[in-house]
């Protein structure tokens, strides 16, 4: 099995109803990463998305595909998809979305700050980072999460939310997935706190981040309210533990 610089890299794809995006996302992945593989984790896409996953894997042999049988959220698709490679013994696993919005072609750039840092997020929010056809109240919305991240839990991390990103395998392994059960942005946000708790390094690659052409976006309130309760509770939680931090360094 092929391997970049950095060891063996697997691309993990979640996919619902994502026809007609797989196809040329998977093709761009290719081109970019020649030695990478790629792990579509089909969550039974009633559009016919885990058949064209299957023609994929049939013709190239870099190409693989996991089939659940239901829709139950990205990150319950991407913990599946990341116990999938690590029992293979992947090095580098990175997180891509199937729409198009993650540039495959800037992937060489995730993976080249990888041997500097634990995970390597591509960030839509540091200097060089842009996002393209999005309307002013998505960027705000977004920006604004971000804020609320970093103020909740003190993390230096400008772009928590993004989902185009590249762990080692041994950060993974140490920041514990079992008991990970946040979805949809806030899954993102989850592995991002675990990876800064336990000390390990988070490094941001200013990428270009372009809103679909094709298909409906998942965002929902419902995966909007799961991040403001879960990320409010993660919130108070981290501030509990500073204050009696700092109340036994007194002592």
């Amino acid at each position: 099995m092929e391997s970049t610089g950095g060891g063996r890299v697997i691309v993990v794809i979640p996919t619902y109803n994502e026809r007609d995006n797989l196809e040329p996302i998977v093709g761009r992945v290719r081109a970019a990463v020649p030695d990478a593989h790629v792990l579509v984790v089909d969550d039974a896409s009633p559009d016919g998305t885990g058949a064209v996953a299957d023609a994929l894997a049939e013709a190239d042999e870099h190409v693989h595909v996991m089939h659940r049988t239901a829709k139950d959220g990205l990150g319950a698709a991407y913990i599946a998809g990341f116990h999938w490679a690590l029992e293979r013994g992947y090095d580098v696993l990175v997180e891509m979305d199937a729409d198009g919005s993650h540039q495959p072609e800037q992937l060489p750039s995730l993976l080249a700050a990888l041997p500097g840092a634990d995970l390597v997020i591509g960030s839509r929010w540091v200097p060089g980072g842009s996002v393209q056809n999005w309307p002013l109240r998505r960027q705000l919305l977004s920006r604004g999460a971000n804020l609320f991240v970093k103020i909740m839990l003190g993390m230096p991390v400008g772009d928590a939310t993004a989902g185009f990103r590249a762990y080692k395998a041994s950060t993974l392994a140490k920041i514990g997935l079992d008991d990970v059960e946040s979805q949809g942005y806030c899954f993102q946000v989850d592995l991002t706190r675990r990876t800064v708790g336990a000390g390990l390094l988070v490094a941001e690659v200013p990428i270009r981040f372009v809103e679909r052409t094709r298909g409906a976006s998942k965002m929902s309130g419902a995966v909007m309210r799961e991040a403001l309760l879960r990320i409010t509770q993660w919130g108070i939680a981290y501030r509990l533990d500073t204050l009696t931090g700092r109340r036994r360094a007194g002592r």
